[in-house]
């Protein structure tokens, strides 16, 4: 036993060495996908000579060497060498006899990034616009460059907050619609907010917000407040804020999240509104853990629910897009090392995997105009939201991954509450689903998806943008569109294709529909209800860091 325990502390201290230096990405993940590669296009002599045939093709640029500069000598060499590269090794990974789906995906994948790293794009002396910059500027803006490189080092190396979020300050510029805390527990905060007409829907709007992130996505600028517009329609409205978790939490568990979390915000709303039922919205992970809770009730014969509404959330994770790529065995094990030693993940760890799925516009164009150019970023308030994350504890972020994404036991009927498992087809309230158009991380033909897990009428709508201004997308936002139509649960299926080819495309922002849809499953106005409150919103876990 001795023998056993030192080994196995040996394992943890190699295993943790190599997760450190990866920082949480598994190099045995790639390098089993590339055995997995090498060996079947080796023994693949067609694929081999079809790679070959086609590498003489002509290619289109890439759509980032669009300008007009890169039209002329020898920009235009350097754009279609590197795209003629990139397809030739796209072709190469992809459609090999043998080779897994996701060995496949993890390898297209690693070769686009290495390509956008290597873009002619990314160096000052192959980019006409940075040539064409130092030319005008006399080299001052690789002057105001390198002043930009030092203040972003500075931000990175000592945890300063990035330039410009002085300027978004929680409770004072962004999470300012009026309201009070009242209820909490040691995962949430509920915040009540303070009714704009004098009187209000009978049934009130319970939003739990992705617990990945700061809950005030849905409460930023006044412009854009998704809970200021509810409000001004008349709706009650309760927002989960979640507590940033530290090594204390690490034992923390996903059920916690839905007992501590999403039933207990919905106990104390019931009981704030005097048993009136709720129509709950969750968004992103937060509307994963709302249909854990909700099939629950519905298993349970608990009817305190109206409906649901799923905002960009999945409940099936079988083609959940570019996310996927970072979540196998070898991934899990690698994170596990990663957050056993603090007793959670870090936020810009997570975000580190976001940005890949948009290197090009998040990394390379980002860097290029601040480094390159030499001009600065104005800060938003979307951009300060997402510079502010949060931490998810350790055993709760494993069996997450381990349980939903990997297995996908809640698809499947097989994740159990209480030792018995639950299941979305028990599901038959009203549903309001949103999916966005270019979502890397909840695709929206992974949401949709909701359509043949639960038996319920669902309207679902998808929305132009993506996974954060797809749904903060208020009324006014210029070029906004959605699509929505609604299906009875007792309709044929109709598959996500055919319905995104005869959904009807309407202007302007989906709140509109979402909230015409709420008032058609409401009674009517009724005295605002009061509560006792504990103190002032934003309250006090937002501001924690």
């Amino acid at each position: 036993m001795t023998m056993l325990t030192n080994a196995r502390g040996r394992d943890r201290k190699v295993h943790n060495a190599i997760s450190r230096m990866s920082t949480g990405f598994s190099p045995f993940a790639l390098a089993l996908a590339w055995t997995d590669w090498g060996l079947h296009f080796w023994t693949s002599p067609d694929k081999q000579s079809h790679v070959i045939e086609h590498a003489r093709d002509e290619v289109a640029p890439d759509k980032q060497f669009a300008g007009e500069e890169w039209q002329k000598w020898p920009f235009n060499f350097y754009a279609q060498s590197h795209t003629a590269a990139l397809k030739w090794w796209t072709e190469a990974v992809t459609h090999v006899p043998g080779v897994s789906r996701h060995d496949e995906d993890l390898l297209a994948f690693t070769v686009r990034q290495f390509f956008e790293a290597a873009s002619p794009k990314n160096s000052p002396f192959t980019n006409p616009d940075v040539i064409k910059k130092t030319q005008e500027s006399k080299g001052q803006n690789f002057v105001k460059g390198y002043q930009n490189f030092l203040e972003d080092l500075h931000q990175k190396t000592s945890g300063a907050e990035p330039i410009g979020t002085e300027n978004f300050i929680v409770g004072k510029d962004v999470a300012t619609t009026p309201g009070k805390v009242v209820f909490k527990n040691r995962l949430i905060e509920l915040i009540q907010y303070t009714p704009t007409t004098k009187t209000v829907f009978a049934q009130p709007v319970l939003i739990v917000p992705a617990c990945i992130m700061k809950y005030y996505i849905l409460d930023l600028s006044a412009q854009n407040s998704m809970v200021k517009y509810l409000v001004g329609q008349g709706h009650t409205v309760f927002m989960i804020s979640w507590k940033n978790p530290g090594k204390e939490d690490s034992e923390t568990t996903l059920q916690d999240y839905v007992d501590l979390g999403v039933m207990a915000a919905i106990n104390a709303t019931s009981d704030i509104v005097q048993g009136a039922s709720i129509h709950a919205a969750g968004y992103c992970i937060g509307g994963t853990l709302l249909s854990m809770a909700a099939a629950t009730m519905a298993r349970d014969e608990d009817t305190r629910l109206a409906s649901v509404t799923f905002l960009a959330a999945q409940t099936d994770f079988t083609e959940c897009g570019e996310l996927g790529l970072f979540i196998d065995e070898a991934q899990i094990h690698s994170l596990n090392h990663v957050m056993a030693e603090k007793g959670y993940l870090e936020g810009p760890k997570m975000a580190g995997a976001f940005q890949l799925l948009h290197s090009t516009d998040l990394l390379w164009s980002a860097a290029i105009k601040r480094y390159f150019m030499g001009e600065d970023s104005a800060m938003i308030d979307l951009m300060s939201w997402n510079a502010d994350s949060t931490r998810l504890p350790h055993k709760m972020h494993t069996q997450y991954l381990h349980d939903l994404f990997l297995n996908n036991d809640l698809a499947e009927a097989r994740y159990l509450v209480g030792g018995r498992p639950i299941c979305l087809r028990d599901l038959r309230i009203p549903i309001f689903a949103v999916g966005t158009v270019t979502d890397h991380v909840a695709p929206w033909r992974s949401v949709y998806k909701i359509n043949r897990l639960a038996s319920s009428d669902v309207t679902f709508v998808r929305t132009s943008g993506g996974h954060n201004a797809g749904i903060v997308s208020e009324p006014g936002h210029k070029r906004r569109y959605y699509q929505v139509t609604s299906h009875l649960g007792t309709e044929k299926y109709i598959d996500p294709d055919t319905w995104a080819a005869t959904a009807p495309k309407i202007d302007g922002s989906w709140w509109t529909a979402w909230s015409t849809w709420l008032a058609d499953q409401s009674g009517g106005g009724v005295v605002p209800p009061v509560s006792e409150a504990l103190y002032d919103a934003p309250g006090e876990y937002v501001r924690e860091r």
